[in-house]
């Protein structure tokens, strides 16, 4: 049995983390794009920019088993599943770093003739016992599954979670390829470097960002192979591994746009759409945009390594980067290069959600807490007290990792989004049109909602911001024409001036706007006589109030209960009751605070909005509302009168 938990002990690690994993997974879609990835698993849909063609395929697959699951926690499962075999890899990845297999006698040599094809020296071997080379490797694999981010891509679905497990295999195989036997006379197998070649190939297929493993490879690569004609050789032959898998998935882009699936972001049916869909060219502009903002994402990636290692754990870190130059300096430079260039590409991508972009540097330190954790176990046999120090070494800084990180990790309950996203599509009239674009709270989710549990689909969303695009009109003739009928002469001449702009070619910028906010207009006035027409308050605070979003004339806004209602003339307009139910996490972040503050605040409208028309009844119902759901909540003075306050 001991013999049996040494050769598995990487899967071991990983189905320990797996089931962990799955107490904090989340029941249901979450912030940002959750609603929208699951929705492009389920109906095989295009996502947006770069399309992770292989995650849509693997996620439709799996939401097909039949398992007693709503397809959105099939899709946050399969993000647990991917977490946890990656976790696999990394533990697989630091035993090979570990066990230093290059020291190993080299096969026969060419003689003198082949001087220029010796083999690489090898690094002096390292006498770790294989207990702690097991144990530090697993120590590595905890780690990484236990820093923040990487635990966070575990509990619902998002690209980054296939990310982990693909990157983590692309180290593992080429570890496998460099420290593969070696012959002078060719070098070492091509075999190991097809291989590599082939799930590197797989990383692109998922996400872009693959890429910031090739300085790192690179460096394995031609110190194994040398940088002449053999090295390059090699790569000609295993380089259509790569592009084959590369061709293969990306291939589903334009066949499946053409076929014109409910979500099909950037319509990649072309060479022309495909190509800006596929280098993701409406993202490039944040690379590199703001040297103070690479400033901030630097000083943010520091601050947060504590909070990611949790201390103790980075400490071992530490310590791994000084053993590692000691005793594999090879692979401390491909670590360290994984690092650099990580951080750099990092906090020059100015977004506000960068943590995911950091993965790879999250990994390459827990590589390093290996040697870290290996350098002590050497210390410890030294002194002869190994056996009685090693399971406190191995065990504490896990511990104060997992306690810290747990409670800012775990969604196992968080249902916000949901009933949020529910409770505004259940408040208007069937057949509506609601103009917002609260993407992070609202829009992404109504996609799972609507399209895959067929939730209030005949409602319209529109996102005003994807309005920007020419490839949305044809999605929402798809699935809205009615919205959009009236609008039709508007749309053609703004895709007129719209297509310079995404070739990247010279524009007329007024032109472009004065066409923008005519859609936006004449959306109110061509669906008013047939559809309830409802914005979302981010407009009315901030476009409506500055002027960039204008309503037709003689209409007004009323406030309902999360939206405001296109209204014509002053009479008084009805809205529903008040009775959803939206369960807030005890742990606020960001997200959840604006959907606490749209709600609340969308209530406290109303009730004032009730009181105006002396409908006391119905304001007090509403502020009774508030007390109850949002205590503590600051309301205007009219508003306390009604309680009693």
């Amino acid at each position: 049995m001991k013999g049996l938990c040494r050769k598995c002990f990487a899967e071991l690690t990983g189905l320990v983390v797996f089931a962990i994993y799955l107490f904090t997974l989340a029941p249901s879609v979450v912030q940002i794009d959750s609603g929208e990835l699951a929705a492009v698993q389920s109906t095989l849909g295009i996502a947006h920019p770069t399309g992770y063609p292989l995650f849509t395929l693997l996620g439709f697959v799996f939401s097909k088993i039949p398992l007693p699951f709503t397809n959105i926690f099939k899709a946050n499962l399969l993000a647990a599943i991917f977490c946890g075999l990656g976790v696999v890899f990394i533990a697989r990845s630091s035993f090979l770093m570990l066990g230093n297999p290059q020291a190993k006698p080299q096969l026969k040599t060419a003689g003198k003739k082949g001087k220029d094809k010796k083999a690489p020296k090898p690094e002096a071997p390292w006498a770790l016992d294989e207990t702690a080379r097991v144990a530090s490797s697993s120590f590595s694999g905890l780690l990484a599954a236990f820093s923040l981010t990487i635990w966070k891509q575990s509990t619902s679905v998002e690209v980054y979670s296939l990310h982990i497990l693909l990157i983590s295999l692309i180290i593992y195989f080429l570890l496998k390829a460099y420290f593969s036997p070696f012959d002078s006379k060719t070098g070492t197998l091509l075999k190991p470097w097809i291989v590599f070649f082939l799930f590197l190939g797989l990383g692109f297929a998922n996400h872009m960002t693959t890429l910031l493993i090739i300085p790192g490879a690179a460096l394995l690569f031609f110190w194994k192979e040398k940088f002449g004609e053999r090295g390059f050789r090699k790569i000609s032959y295993a380089l259509p591994a790569f592009f084959g898998v590369l061709v293969i998935f990306y291939s589903y882009l334009p066949i499946r746009a053409s076929q014109k699936p409910a979500i099909n972001w950037g319509n990649p049916a072309n060479w022309e759409y495909f190509w800006r869909h596929f280098t993701g060219k409406q993202y490039r502009v944040w690379l590199f945009s703001s040297s103070e903002s690479a400033r901030e994402h630097l000083a943010y990636f520091i601050k947060n390594l504590p909070v990611e290692f949790a201390f103790v754990g980075l400490a071992m870190v530490l310590i791994g980067f000084f053993y590692a130059r000691k005793r594999s300096k090879k692979i401390s430079w491909f670590l360290l290069a994984n690092l650099l260039f990580t951080v750099f590409y990092a906090i020059n991508y100015d977004i506000a959600d960068i943590d995911s972009y950091f993965i790879l540097a999250y990994i390459s330190l827990a590589f390093f807490s290996a040697f870290g954790l290996a350098g002590l176990f050497e210390l410890l046999k030294s002194k002869n007290l190994t056996a009685r120090l090693s399971i406190p070494i191995l065990a504490l800084p896990l511990l104060f990792q997992f306690v810290i990180n747990l409670p800012k990790a775990d969604q196992s309950g968080l249902n916000v989004y949901e009933d949020y996203t529910k409770g505004v599509l259940k408040s208007v009239e069937p057949e509506s049109i609601i103009f917002s674009y609260q993407w992070d709270y609202f829009i992404s989710a109504s996609l799972y909602f609507q399209q895959v549990e067929g939730f209030q689909k005949d409602v319209a969303v529109i996102d005003k911001e994807l309005l920007r695009r020419s490839w949305y009109f044809d999605q929402l003739q798809k699935n809205h024409p009615d919205a959009i009928a009236g609008i039709q002469k508007e749309i053609r001449s703004f895709k007129d001036a719209l297509k310079p702009f995404e070739r990247g070619e010279a524009y007329n910028s007024s032109l472009l706007e004065a066409g923008y906010q005519d859609i936006m207009t004449k959306l109110i006035a061509t669906n008013y006589d047939k559809h309830n027409y409802y914005i979302g308050p981010e407009l009315i605070d901030n476009e409506l109030r500055r002027g960039e979003f204008k309503l037709p004339e003689g209409y007004q806004v009323v406030p309902q209960l999360f939206l405001y209602k296109v209204a014509r003339g002053d009479a008084y307009i009805p809205c529903p009751d008040p009775e959803f139910s939206i369960r807030f996490p005890e742990r606020l972040d960001r997200y959840t605070s604006f959907i606490k503050q749209i709600v609340a605040g969308g209530l406290i409208n109303r009730a004032l909005y009730e009181m105006k028309f002396n409908k006391l009844d119905r304001a007090k119902s509403l502020a009774e509302k508030i007390a109850k759901d949002f205590p503590g909540q600051q309301v205007p003075e009219p508003i306390k009168g009604l309680l009693g306050n």
